[in-house]
């Protein structure tokens, strides 16, 4: 992965998310009423992120964690609430303040607005980087996971969109909707892959579990790290 590679991804998304789309996730991470196709996003999200935080402990006092691509906040918030320590951050600032106006202010939470590979952020027992990789080639996925494992010394969660049939017939259909209801292009890889090329980059780490969560208009697979 390229510097120029990375920067480009990355402020693709700032822009989406910053000047684009908003309002919109401030309206699919509440409890607003959604449209059907927004309705699934939301219910496959939410199940997403139940299934990331039963891989953490249960008991996370003393423990520093990043929610890499933090969004609105709701995994920061539910990590705090166990007594981690979190380190949020994610490219666009709108997001992010959505998210510091809805939590609570006594929880330990760190908002930040940045790169989830500043090296400044320090090290964390867990990384959690959900729906944030999704819109990166594999190579570059695994050139983050790698830079993450350096200073990690638990898991690192993260998701990535699964190269199906399904999926790449939603993604098609999701063409003729309105600009509106869309996303910056995601891009499926495959399972097999990932996995070979994170056991190549990280030789001494560990693929512990995987799930996949499909949900019409949502499809994204889970996978442990343990570096």
């Amino acid at each position: 992965m390229t510097t120029a590679t990375y920067d480009r991804f990355r402020g693709t998304l700032e822009t989406y998310f910053d000047r684009t789309a908003a309002k919109a996730w401030e309206q699919l991470t509440s409890d607003a009423p959604v449209s059907g196709i927004r309705a699934t996003v939301r219910a496959g999200r939410t199940e997403m992120r139940d299934t990331l935080l039963s891989w953490l402990p249960h008991d996370m006092t003393g423990l520093r964690l990043l929610d890499a691509g933090c969004g609105t906040g709701a995994l920061a918030v539910a990590a705090a609430e166990r007594g981690a320590q979190v380190v949020a951050i994610d490219v666009a600032g709108s997001l992010v303040q959505i998210a510091r106006d809805r939590a609570p202010s006594t929880l330990a939470i760190d908002w930040r607005v940045g790169d989830l590979l500043d090296p400044a952020l320090g090290p964390f027992d867990h990384v959690v980087a959900m729906d944030s990789l999704i819109h990166y080639p594999a190579r570059d996925i695994v050139t983050v996971v790698q830079r993450l494992a350096a200073r990690t010394h638990g898991s690192i969660l993260l998701t990535f969109a699964p190269q199906t049939p399904l999926l790449l017939a939603m993604l098609g259909m999701g063409r003729l909707f309105p600009r509106s209801d869309r996303s910056p292009a995601i891009l499926p890889v495959r399972d097999r892959r990932l996995r070979t090329l994170i056991r190549t980059a990280l030789p001494d780490a560990r693929i512990g579990r995987d799930r996949r969560v499909s949900a019409s208009f949502y499809t994204s697979h889970a996978l442990e790290v343990l570096p």
